[in-house]
């Protein structure tokens, strides 16, 4: 029970990585708050997890919508009086290319991924009890580390989470609150499976050889499942992890070593 007594809140909580999250932390001990858009997934998730629904609650939270960011965050607070850990999980991804037109897709890509992730830690903050185990995770990308064409929004706002971590790292450290990223490589999840399909679409070829060719590079030869990232979460919000603050970890198979 390395999460005992904690209270977590995890954006995009409904499926894949968020899920997985969000699961771990509560066989770790952890109350858990979850926010995402889906409402009928969240409850299936919510139910899922606790029955009785008295360790978990789940909240609608568009994280591109600052007032229901605000109403989450305030409900997980006035349910369980404090919140120890932050998980920005909540993201967009889809073709930004530079020749393409309008910003409308850009702008809904950072305002989620990267705007949508400071305005919860903003929101957040005055709920954290200095030097009492506070903890906020970012689930960023390797992409935030590497380019790929016809991503820009996505890689952008992936890099700028990076670099709001380490930002927030030294701003935080004082009050005792560490501050990590985690860049995973090829997940197994929704998000995962349209991005090969939209890339195999772009190419030209099936799914599957796509697939093949997406893998063929990552060392361990496989995609990693949610809860692996979902096992690093926990690890970073333990208190063994207590020393480890400003630090973008590429949980991604081999795929990069930076």
């Amino acid at each position: 029970m390395l999460l005992h007594g904690k209270v977590a809140l995890v954006t995009g909580a409904s499926r894949g990585i968020g899920k997985a999250v969000a699961e771990r932390f509560s066989e770790e001990g952890a109350r858990v708050a979850l926010c995402a858009r889906d409402e009928k997934a969240l409850d299936q998730v919510a139910r899922a997890i606790d029955p009785s629904l008295e360790r978990v609650f789940w909240v609608r939270a568009d994280a591109g919508n600052p007032e229901e960011i605000r109403n989450a965050v305030e409900q997980t607070a006035r349910r369980w009086d404090r919140i120890h850990v932050l998980i920005n999980n909540a993201g967009l991804s889809g073709l930004t290319p530079a020749a393409g037109e309008g910003d409308s897709d850009w702008d809904r890509i950072l305002d989620v991924n990267l705007t949508g992730a400071w305005r919860f830690v903003r929101e957040t903050l005055p709920h954290f009890k200095d030097h009492d185990h506070g903890r906020i995770i970012n689930i960023s990308s390797v992409l935030g580390k590497f380019g790929v064409p016809g991503y820009a929004a996505y890689c952008a706002s992936k890099s700028g989470l990076i670099g709001l971590t380490r930002a927030l790292a030294q701003e935080l450290a004082g009050r005792g609150i560490t501050v990590n990223a985690i860049c995973p490589g090829w997940v197994d999840t929704e998000m995962a499976r349209r991005g090969m399909e939209t890339q195999a679409e772009k190419l030209n070829i099936s799914f599957e050889e796509f697939r093949q060719r997406a893998l063929s590079v990552v060392p361990i030869g496989r995609m990693l499942e949610p809860s692996e990232i979902a096992d690093l979460a926990v690890y970073l919000a333990s208190e063994a992890a207590s020393g480890l603050t400003g630090q973008a970890i590429s949980l991604c198979g081999g795929t990069t070593h930076s």
